[in-house]
């Protein structure tokens, strides 16, 4: 999407991508693909069709980071509940995200395309706190995007960005869990 949109900058690059109408419609589960390539084209001034740009969509799905299933395993060795809060759609989770062994390693999955929400949303980590049946504090939640992170500890859960497995690790040691 960098290149397509011509963004260098990370940071705004994920919040026009977290603040697209299309991408939260279509991460809700509320709109087709089709009509989610369209309007991201259109909103973001594509020089490429609806039907290129899905095309290309759906070859981002990449794989869980190396370390992944190790640290999930380990967590939940230590005894403490583990779940997933993901901006997802159905294409990504049809082509092949839904299959991972990782995501049966979870207690619990928390899907936007499911749930009809999407992080940064503040309605979204009251659901998954409701759901889980703790209070918010209790929750330590680490996410790679700042938007997402602020949004969390506006909720009053326990937040922290990290970026990779290794940060990850840190800051489930840092906060006492590992």
């Amino acid at each position: 999407m960098r290149v397509l949109a011509g963004l260098d900058d990370d940071e705004e690059l994920w919040r026009r991508w977290l603040t697209c109408e299309w991408v939260r419609r279509f991460e809700r589960g509320t709109c087709t693909p089709e009509d989610f390539a369209a309007g991201v084209v259109a909103d973001w001034g594509l020089s490429v069709s609806g039907e290129a740009f899905l095309a290309e969509f759906r070859e981002w799905l990449v794989g869980p980071l190396p370390g992944a299933e190790e640290l999930v395993t380990q967590t939940r060795t230590a005894g403490v509940p583990v779940a997933v809060l993901s901006n997802t759609n159905r294409v990504h989770w049809e082509a092949g995200a839904g299959r991972w062994p990782l995501v049966g390693l979870f207690d619990r999955a928390f899907l936007s395309f499911e749930v009809g929400m999407v992080k940064p949303d503040r309605e979204i980590f009251d659901h998954v706190v409701a759901d889980l049946g703790v209070e918010p504090e209790q929750v330590l939640f680490l996410d790679d995007n700042r938007l997402n992170v602020d949004a969390a500890r506006a909720a009053g859960l326990q937040a922290e960005r990290v970026v990779g497995v290794s940060e990850a690790r840190d800051a489930l040691t840092t906060a006492g869990v590992l």
